[in-house]
């Protein structure tokens, strides 16, 4: 009799283990990275450049958006489409037109197809602050 219940207890804890490990959500790899020069003069061209990737999608894009006095963000440029397991790029090149602090940020996006029309928004990045003077 112990050794069915042993049995029995082996059995158990085993079928808890392969139902805990088939609750835990799977989590898509990736990242996405922004990069500006900190300050800029009045005039003068700067680069902004976004790059990232996620094994959520099958095909990426890469776009970059900017804002200025906490107003709301606006897309500035989407780099081309590619197949997933290659990383993303952007590259924007800025002339300064105006004293000030504008802030960027890239967006990577999934899409189902090179042609998609529907995008979902999969990561973004954090801040990049340029100071215009």
């Amino acid at each position: 009799m112990k050794a069915h219940g042993g049995r029995v207890a082996v059995i158990g804890a085993l079928g808890l283990a392969a139902v805990t490990l088939a609750a835990v959500p799977a989590f898509a790899k990736g990242g996405v990275d922004i990069s500006a020069q900190r300050t800029a003069h009045v005039g003068e061209t700067y680069r902004v450049t976004g790059h990232g990737n996620d094994d959520a999608a099958p095909y990426l894009r890469i776009c970059l958006e900017n804002r200025t006095g906490g107003k709301a963000w606006q897309q500035l440029s989407c780099g081309s489409v590619v197949a997933a397991g290659t990383e993303a790029q952007d590259v924007a090149r800025i002339k300064a037109a105006h004293s000030g602090i504008v802030e960027y940020r890239a967006v990577v996006y999934g899409l189902t197809s090179p042609t998609d029309r529907h995008p979902v928004r999969e990561r973004t990045s954090g801040l990049a602050t340029v100071s215009i003077r």
